[in-house]
């Protein structure tokens, strides 16, 4: 489900419950039941009432959203997102690890259209990215060295006795 499509379901669901509060309103409902019943804040059932009172349902019916709207599409977020799955080498970058900057670029590239590192942060997460960075591990790594030196040396040095013990 692409994130515009998800902004309107969750939007449909917030009309659905002040719908049925206004259905509570009508049917002699308190504030404070409709406010257990629902779920919801005291402060916006207060608000609910008192735009039901003065509008009706009409009044808690979902509204057209106002703003600015988005620089890219719902396609373009998608073909955004398999050009990250196919990952950075595949444009040209040295290494497989996307930052803000490099996505930053590729949106330019692909759609001509800059953002802000951190306003693509807010994009990625709303694609449901997160952030990563690869665990790498040495393939000569000794994890018995390597606890022994956690368990032995490190107290020691934490205590300042490693001019004390021998190497």
């Amino acid at each position: 489900m692409g994130h515009q499509q998800q902004i309107t379901t969750h939007r449909r669901g917030q009309e659905q419950v002040r719908l049925r509060a206004a259905e509570m309103f009508e049917q002699g409902a308190r504030q404070a039941d409709v406010v257990k019943a629902l779920g919801v804040s005291r402060s916006a059932v207060s608000k609910w009432h008192t735009a039901w009172e003065a509008d009706g349902r009409a009044g808690l019916a979902a509204r057209q959203t106002t703003g600015r709207p988005p620089k890219l599409t719902d396609e373009q977020r998608e073909q955004l997102e398999q050009e990250l799955l196919r990952g950075p080498k595949a444009h040209g970058h040295a290494t497989e690890l996307w930052t803000l900057e490099r996505i930053r670029q590729l949106i330019h590239a692909l759609f001509g259209v800059w953002y802000h590192e951190a306003h693509v942060w807010r994009l990625l997460q709303r694609m449901g990215w997160s952030c990563q960075k690869p665990a790498r591990r040495a393939k000569q790594r000794d994890e018995a060295a390597i606890e022994r030196w956690r368990k032995v040396r490190w107290p020691a040095v934490k205590r300042g006795l490693c001019a004390q013990e021998p190497q």
